[in-house]
C-alpha cells in the first residue's frame, strides 16, 4: 500500500534523528564558546485528516516521538481504526504507556487539544476554514500550532510539453485517490491552443475504471462530499462550461460514487476554477501568454502545489521562480518531497497557518525548543597549579 510506504519514509528518517538533531558548537572568541541543543516541548497534539489515515500520521507522529516528546494524536471521525491499529503495534514493539495515545470525538475534542494547558503544541492538517480557527484558537493563548488547509493546485502546459508524459501526469494528479489529497492537481492552464494535450488527457482518464487498485478510481468518502462534487460540475455546465468527461454518470453507483470529470472552461470567474473541489475533478482554461498563466496561478488564495510541464530548462526557471506555492513540481504533477526535505504549503495563504512544516527538518524544529547557550572560561595559564580540592 502506497500510504503506507510514504509513512515508513518519515519513519526511516525519524529514526536517524538522535544523531542529526545534536545541536553544534562553535567557539567564536577566545575562550568563548556558542551552542544550541533542541529540546522537546513536552506533550504534543496532532490532528490528523481522513484521506490518508496512516501516511499523515505517521509524517508528525515518529518525529515528534524521537525528538523526545510525548504524543496525543486524534484520527478522523470517519476513519478512526487504522491509527488504533497502529498503538497496538506501537505498544507491542515497547513503546512505553503514555508515550502514545489516540483520542477519539469530533468539535468538542479538537477544543479541548487547542485550550488543554498541557498540550505545548499542537498540529493540524484538514480544511482550511477549521486549520485558520485551530491556528487562531492556539495564538490566543500563545500555544505552538502548526495547521494545514486545502489546495487549489495549478499546472500550467507550455506547447512544448512531452503530450503522452504530461497527459498521463495529469490525469494521475487529479484522478488518483478519487482527487482527495491536497496535492491534487484542480486546475489546468494551457498556454496557447493545446487541442491535442486536452485530447490525450480526456483518453487517459476516461480508460480509468470504479475500483480501489490496480490505478483504478476509488468512491469518494462519504454521499456528502460526494453530492458537494456533483454541485460543482452541474454549476459549471449551468454557466456555459463544456464538459469534456462526465463523471457523474458513476453517481448512480451505489456508495459515494464520481468518476474522473474534465471541465473546459471560458469564464474565468465560475467557482470551480477558484475553490476547493476535493473530487476527481479538472477544470482547463486555455490562455496566451506565460505572463497571463502566472497572473492567475498567483491570484489564487491557495499556496500548496503548483507545477510547469515543459521541455525547457529556460522556461522550467522562469515558473519556478515565480509561482506562489511550497511545493512546486516541474514535469511533476504531485510534487511531494521526501525527506529530509519537508513538507508544506506557503506560509501566508490558505494552506499553511503557522511557521515550519509538517516532515522533515521542518517538523523537527517545530517539535523542539531550541535553546543557546553562549559560555566562558577563564583561559588556563602555563605553569600555574589548578585548584581542584572544590571537586574532591
Amino acid at each position: 500500500m502506497a500510504s503506507v510506504a510514504k509513512g515508513n519514509e518519515t519513519v526511516e528518517w525519524a529514526c536517524t534523528l538522535p544523531s542529526v538533531a545534536q545541536g553544534k558548537i562553535m567557539q567564536v572568541s577566545r575562550g568563548v564558546a556558542c551552542q544550541d541543543t533542541l529540546d522537546p516541548v513536552g506533550v504534543v497534539g496532532c490532528i490528523v485528516p481522513f484521506n490518508f489515515p496512516i501516511m499523515v500520521p505517521m509524517w508528525t507522529t515518529p518525529i515528534a516521538l524521537t525528538m523526545g516528546n510525548c504524543v496525543i494524536l486524534k484520527p478522523s471521525e470517519k476513519v478512526p481504526l487504522t491509527m488504533t491499529r497502529v498503538a497496538a503495534l506501537m505498544k507491542q514493539a515497547g513503546v512505553p504507556d503514555g508515550v502514545f495515545q489516540i483520542v477519539h470525538g469530533a468539535v468538542d475534542v479538537v477544543n479541548g487539544m487547542c485550550d488543554h494547558p498541557d498540550i505545548a503544541a499542537l498540529s493540524f492538517v484538514g480544511s482550511s476554514k477549521v486549520a485558520e480557527i485551530v491556528y487562531q484558537r492556539c495564538h490566543k493563548i500563545n500555544k505552538k500550532c502548526l495547521a494545514l488547509g486545502g489546495a487549489k493546485n495549478h499546472l500550467i502546459a507550455l506547447e512544448d510539453c512531452d503530450i503522452n508524459m504530461t497527459a498521463q501526469d495529469i490525469t494521475g494528479s487529479f484522478a488518483g485517490c478519487a482527487g482527495q489529497r491536497c496535492m491534487a492537481a484542480s486546475v489546468l492552464l494551457t498556454v496557447g491552443n493545446q487541442r491535442q494535450l486536452i485530447d490525450a488527457v480526456v483518453a487517459k482518464s476516461k480508460a480509468l475504471q470504479p475500483g480501489q487498485a490496480n490505478g483504478q478510481v476509488g468512491p469518494v468518502i462519504d454521499l456528502i462530499s460526494r453530492d458537494r462534487i456533483l454541485k460543482y460540475i452541474n454549476q459549471a455546465e449551468a454557466g456555459g462550461a463544456e464538459i469534456l468527461l462526465d463523471g457523474r454518470s458513476w453517481s448512480g453507483r451505489e456508495g459515494s460514487w464520481v468518476g474522473p470529470t474534465i471541465i473546459l472552461h471560458t469564464n474565468r470567474a465560475d467557482p470551480a476554477l477558484h475553490e476547493e473541489i476535493f473530487g476527481p475533478v479538472i477544470s482547463i482554461l486555455q490562455v496566451s501568454t506565460r505572463e497571463e498563466a502566472i497572473e492567475i496561478e498567483n491570484a489564487n488564495p491557495y499556496g500548496n502545489a503548483a507545477c510547469i510541464y515543459t521541455s525547457s530548462g529556460g522556461a522550467s526557471e522562469w515558473f519556478t521562480s515565480r509561482f506562489r506555492a511550497g511545493m512546486i513540481g516541474v514535469n511533476i504533477g504531485i510534487p511531494v518531497p521526501r525527506e529530509p526535505f519537508s513538507f508544506g504549503g506557503m506560509y501566508g495563504t490558505l494552506s499553511k497557518f503557522g511557521e515550519h512544516d509538517i516532515t522533515g527538518e521542518g517538523a523537527m524544529n517545530f517539535f523542539t525548543t531550541r535553546r543557546k547557550i553562549t559560555s566562558k572560561w577563564t583561559q588556563f595559564e602555563s605553569g600555574k597549579k589548578e585548584d581542584i580540592s572544590q571537586f574532591k
